[in-house]
């Protein structure tokens, strides 16, 4: 089994995703594009249990906006670590913490609140897919 490894800014927090997401893409939201600082968020969806931190879990904090996501972030440098989403049963590792994962987005999610139109032919939702309790519904590019 492939082991990717990742760290917050200042290395104090290690972690490591094991298997393979279950999907990669980019969000458009502005919650996202807020906690990431631009103007997209790319993602990598993993089940819990592929997903431990190694090192340094006592600097491990959690800031929580809404009960869609739980952003886990390290203490002393502030370094984005990860999102926990509790209603849909995964971890967005986020794609520059694994700097080892070869990326490939499937889907752009939440691209109704686009401020980067993308044209790369990947499919365009709305919001989210529709088993995550979005509509599903697709957008031109």
């Amino acid at each position: 089994m492939t082991v990717y490894e990742g760290e917050c800014f200042c290395q104090t927090v290690r972690l490591q995703a094991s298997g393979e997401p279950e999907a990669m893409g980019y969000c458009h939201c502005r919650s996202c594009r807020s906690w990431s600082g631009g103007p997209v968020n790319a993602f990598t969806l993993w089940k819990p249990d592929a997903v431990r931190i190694t090192v340094g879990a006592e600097h491990v904090a959690t800031f929580e906006k809404t009960p869609l996501s739980q952003r886990k972030y390290c203490t002393r440098c502030g370094g984005h670590l990860m999102a926990v989403h509790p209603p849909l049963g995964l971890i967005d590792v986020f794609a520059a913490t694994l700097p080892t994962l070869k990326f490939g987005a499937g889907v752009h999610v939440n691209y109704a609140e686009t401020v980067l139109p993308m044209r790369d032919g990947l499919p365009k939702l709305k919001d989210f897919p529709a088993e995550f309790g979005g509509s599903g519904q697709q957008m031109a590019e």
